[in-house]
């Protein structure tokens, strides 16, 4: 048709137009005209590519047709695998969520014990207050002792050591409870860090759910860029690992009930040495004060005794005063006799004998006498010093015995020491 009509299609092979015959005879019949092989040429050209694009077409289809299946079945497969994962991830997520939970508990827990027995070490710092000033007093008691008493004995030895000892102890519950502090703030973050890894897991766990709930049909999805996943697993692994978990908080609390019992029972145990040095110190002053008493008693009748010998003494001194003078008298008025009748008869040996006598005896007597009094002051000096010494002893014993030892009842007990 487009020949006969004289119109010039493109031809498909790239066919190059006829040039028109020459000639006037044949002006306005041949012009723009092909021969007939051009035409059998022209639609058997158009044939052959219509053949082609025809194969062409099929094979595209045949193509289109497997790779439809092919990649509606991997999808329906990935989509099926990735709802499997879903399903898995979420397994995961559920099992690291109850791990944080459970850890959290056990945080939650031990960190509640750890104030509870920081509270326990308070007390017992606080408790350690009343033997400390119970001890300090009965030092101070113990300055005012009098005169000799005033020794350092086994009392204020165990005093001392028992002062050295609560400021050790107070010093070592200060230090333990400053590494309870510390690892109630580790606790502490540690908790916050797993519960924000739990708040995670939880959001996570709700967003993964609802993508498991996703279909092709669901009217909810649309397009988003994909995310790459790192070291998921590896970061709880590490949260739940780190070294201020329950092994740290265990040998915290291990360490704080070993420090409260071993305080505690060194605390009793010198506070008994102290109370039995106290009970044999006074004993002893007891023992020295009896000994002391009834040596006073028996210097006081000695001097009884000795008193009433110093009379008998200055009484038998009085009574040779009389014989004395009688004596005298007669040697006296014989040495008046005249002449010759002034001689040494017998008489006059007698007398003078007797008046010698006498004098030795007066001599004897006063010797005697001055011992007598000298016998007397002494024991005078002695029931002094024993009345002086057995009021330091009962001044001593009022101290240790009426004063420290009824203060040291006061004493706290193992419970108290322990911080309950």
């Amino acid at each position: 048709i487009a020949v006969a009509q004289g119109v010039l299609k493109e031809s498909p092979v790239g066919l190059e137009v006829p040039q028109s015959s020459s000639g006037s005879g044949t002006t306005g019949y041949r012009s723009a005209k092909y021969t007939p092989a051009e035409w059998f040429s022209n639609y058997h050209s158009i044939l052959q590519q219509a053949g082609t694009d025809h194969h062409e077409a099929q094979s595209i289809q045949r193509e289109s047709r497997t790779l439809y299946q092919d990649t509606e079945e991997a999808t329906l497969k990935t989509q099926t695998e990735g709802t499997r994962l879903l399903g898995e991830r979420l397994q995961d997520i559920h099992y690291w969520k109850s791990e944080l939970q459970r850890h959290i508990d056990h945080l939650l827990t031990d960190t509640e014990t750890l104030l509870a027995l920081k509270t326990r070490l308070e007390k017992a710092l606080d408790a350690t207050e009343t033997p400390y000033a119970i001890t300090t007093d009965n030092l101070n008691c113990r300055t005012r002792r009098l005169g000799p008493d005033l020794v350092q004995d086994r009392v204020e030895e165990e005093l001392i050591k028992e002062v050295d000892l609560i400021r050790s102890v107070q010093d070592l519950l200060k230090r333990t409870t400053a590494q309870v502090v510390t690892q109630i703030k580790l606790n502490r973050e540690a908790k916050h860090m797993l519960e924000l890894d739990w708040s995670d897991k939880y959001q996570a766990y709700s967003f993964d759910d609802h993508c498991g709930r996703h279909s092709n049909r669901s009217p909810d999805t649309k397009h988003h860029p994909v995310c790459n996943r790192s070291s998921w697993m590896k970061f709880s692994q590490d949260n739940l690992n780190k070294p201020c978990r329950r092994n740290s908080c265990l040998c915290v609390r291990l360490l704080v009930e070993q420090v409260l019992q071993d305080t505690t029972e060194d605390l009793r145990v010198q506070c008994s040495k102290v109370d039995q040095a106290f009970s044999q110190r006074c004993v002893e002053l007891v023992q020295a004060k009896t000994q002391l008493e009834m040596k006073l008693t028996e210097t006081l009748e000695q001097i009884g005794v000795q008193e009433r010998n110093i009379l008998v003494l200055q009484k038998a001194i009085n009574n040779k005063e009389a014989p004395l003078r009688v004596a005298q008298s007669r040697l006296y008025l014989r040495s008046l006799r005249p002449n010759m009748e002034l001689c040494r008869d017998e008489p006059q040996l007698s007398l003078e004998g007797e008046v010698r006598q006498i004098d030795a005896t007066l001599t004897s007597l006063n010797q005697q006498l001055s011992e007598a009094r000298s016998s007397l002051s002494h024991l005078e000096e002695s029931r002094m010093a024993l009345e002086k010494d057995i009021n330091c002893k009962t001044h001593s014993l009022f101290i240790d015995r009426d004063k420290c030892m009824t203060h040291r009842k006061r004493y706290p007990t193992v419970s108290t020491l322990s911080g309950y």
